[in-house]
This record gives C-alpha cells, sequence and structure tokens, in this order.
C-alpha cells in the first residue's frame, strides 16, 4: 500500500533529529551482552567455534547530539564475525568501522569479546586426556590511530596451605614420638607400613581449588591471540593446574605435585608475577590469586600488576568476568 511505503520512508530518527534536553559529552555509550558466534584459531591452525558475549562502545564527543548510532555498532559486528575468525586484526578492523560509521561524533572506539575457549589436555601420568575449559576476554581500544589489545584469562589452580602442611607434620612427629618411643631400635618394615597407615599418618593439610585471573596488555602485532601460550606459561608457573581425566596414578602425581609446591596466595602471585614478567611480549598486567578456602568461609585474595602508565586498578574486578564497564 502506497501509505505504507511513504510511512517507512518518512519515519523519524529521535537520535538525529530530536532536542537535547541535558547537553554533553559521554565517556561510553553503546551496547553488551551481545550474543554472537565465533570463530578462534587454535593451536594447531585449525578453527573452532565458541559461543560469545559481546560489548560494543564508542564515545560520544558531541555534547548537542542526543545519541549513536546503535544498530550500526551491530550490524558491523555481525558482519565481522561472520566474515572472519576473531584475531587483532579482526578487533582493529571492527574498531574501525564504529568510528567511521560514527564519523565527527565518536573519535574512541571499544570492543570487548568473552568466550569460552575449550582445549584437550592431557593426563598427569596416564595415557588419557579430556576436555578443560578457560573463561577467555578479548578487548580491543582504538583511540584516534593508536589500537591496544589486552586480553583476560581465567586458570584455576590447586593450592595447598604451607602453614597447614606445617602442622600437620609436627601433628605426624608427635604420633610417630608416641608409637616409637620405646627404647627399643626402629625396625624397617613396622615404621614403613606406619607410615602407610591412617593411623600413623593422623593429620594432612589443607587444599582449595583456586582461581587465577589476568587482564594482560599485549603488543598489537600478534597475528592470533596466544591463548594457549600464556594458559602454559601461567600453569607452568603455578604447578598445580585442575585436571580433566584423572585415574589413580594422575591423582598419586598431583598429590605430589600439591605436596611440593606448597602455596599462600602470595607466593602464587609472585610466581605469575615472575612468569609475565618473562614474556616482553606482554606490556602491562594485572592479576588476582583467589584461594577458596576450605578452613574458613572467606577467600585468601592477593593482587598484582605491572604498573606501566599507572597500570590495572587493583580491585577493579575480574579481568574475565567483569560487568563490563571499562575505565
Amino acid at each position: 500500500m502506497k501509505w505504507i511505503e511513504n510511512l517507512v520512508r518518512d519515519m523519524p530518527d529521535i537520535a538525529n533529529d530530536g532536542q537535547v534536553a541535558v547537553g554533553g559529552k559521554i565517556e561510553w555509550v553503546g551496547m553488551n551482552e551481545i550474543e554472537v558466534p565465533v570463530r578462534i584459531e587454535d593451536d594447531a591452525g585449525n578453527l573452532i567455534q565458541s559461543t560469545a558475549i559481546v560489548t560494543a562502545y564508542v564515545n560520544l564527543v558531541e555534547p548537542d547530539v542526543r545519541g549513536i548510532h546503535m544498530s550500526r555498532l551491530y550490524l558491523h559486528l555481525d558482519q565481522a564475525f561472520r566474515d572472519r575468525p576473531l584475531s587483532p586484526a579482526a578487533l582493529r578492523q571492527i574498531l574501525r568501522s564504529f568510528l567511521e560509521s560514527h564519523e565527527e561524533l565518536s573519535d574512541r572506539a571499544l570492543v570487548r569479546v568473552d568466550f569460552d575457549y575449550v582445549i584437550r589436555r592431557r593426563a598427569l601420568t596416564s595415557d588419557n586426556e579430556g576436555w578443560r575449559r578457560y573463561p577467555v576476554s578479548m578487548i580491543g581500544i582504538l583511540e584516534g590511530q593508536e589500537f591496544s589489545l589486552e586480553m583476560g584469562l581465567e586458570i584455576l589452580y590447586s593450592s595447598t596451605c604451607p602453614c597447614s602442611a606445617a602442622l600437620a607434620r609436627q601433628i605426624i612427629q608427635e604420633k610417630f614420638q608416641q608409637d616409637f618411643d620405646t627404647g627399643e631400635p626402629l625396625d624397617f618394615e613396622q615404621v614403613k607400613a606406619w607410615l602407610g597407615s591412617e593411623s600413623g599418618i593422623v593429620a594432612t593439610p589443607h587444599s582449595q581449588r583456586s582461581a587465577a585471573e589476568l587482564r594482560v596488555r599485549l603488543l598489537p602485532t600478534f597475528r592470533m591471540f596466544p591463548i594457549i601460550e600464556l594458559i602454559d606459561l601461567v600453569e607452568g608457573a603455578l604447578k598445580t593446574p585442575v585436571q580433566a581425566t584423572v585415574k589413580r596414578e594422575d591423582e598419586q602425581a598431583f598429590a605430589l605435585l600439591n605436596g611440593t609446591n606448597l602455596m599462600f596466595c602470595e607466593d602464587a602471585a609472585r610466581r605469575i608475577k615472575i612468569a609475565l614478567n618473562s614474556d616482553e611480549r606482554i606490556l602491562d598486567y594485572w592479576a588476582r590469586c583467589t584461594h577458596f578456602e576450605s578452613l574458613h568461609p572467606h577467600n585468601a585474595v592477593s593482587v598484582i600488576t605491572k604498573g606501566v602508565k599507572g597500570g590495572y586498578v587493583a580491585g577493579a574486578g575480574s579481568p574475565v568476568r567483569l560487568d563490563h564497564s571499562e575505565k
């Protein structure tokens, strides 16, 4: 019908034509919780697909303009993720399209992509492997021609308390003295049996699942994101990452790893700090180690930063599961 065609053609554009009741610049405006599928290249060069939650922002530098074109942000995102895998170059292109579609309105753009990276990991000892899931964030910011690239990552690991271990050893010593302080020569086989018994080893240190949350600023020259490299770097420093497939021999090997890598949250943070400082491709970082204590209901937490140009704000929230606000 002709009147409908005219109606569509003459639709109002309130964002452009509406009066601004209160003017002013806006640091970030856009959308979050955008649902899109993404493809990521794994360490073997294969493409894997995941579901992502995306944040798309630009700033608004013109104080008398009522709003931005949010549909343009979505359409640029949709096309970019449909046409190519997620990469630093893809993020840069998305941000450039954001600014080109908001010429004279914006001079800064941000895109953040949150997804789960799932990979196969070998068992510690047995000839098995299983799936591990790592929450990942990719964040790109374009200010004029300056592109910055950040990556967030969460890694789970086990931590055994050094204080608890020392107290357990003291109790075992006292029990040994109680059971063998007879004045008679020690019998090797008897002591060996005692060490393997519940009546002998009467105390064990407490351990807990722990989480290292990281946000790193990378050199913006990567072809692909170094997801596996960063996971391996941090897990190698901590020594006790949680396992996927566990047979008895794997559990025993894990117990040995915990026993030889006792750590407070401060120890874990320092290990990560040394590891991140060793990689020249990491320009800056923020990391938080949280030990979900089994002894009491509150957690033990440590935060480290490299501190370049002020660094990341300590306690600013999880780098992976943020509320999507950016500083």
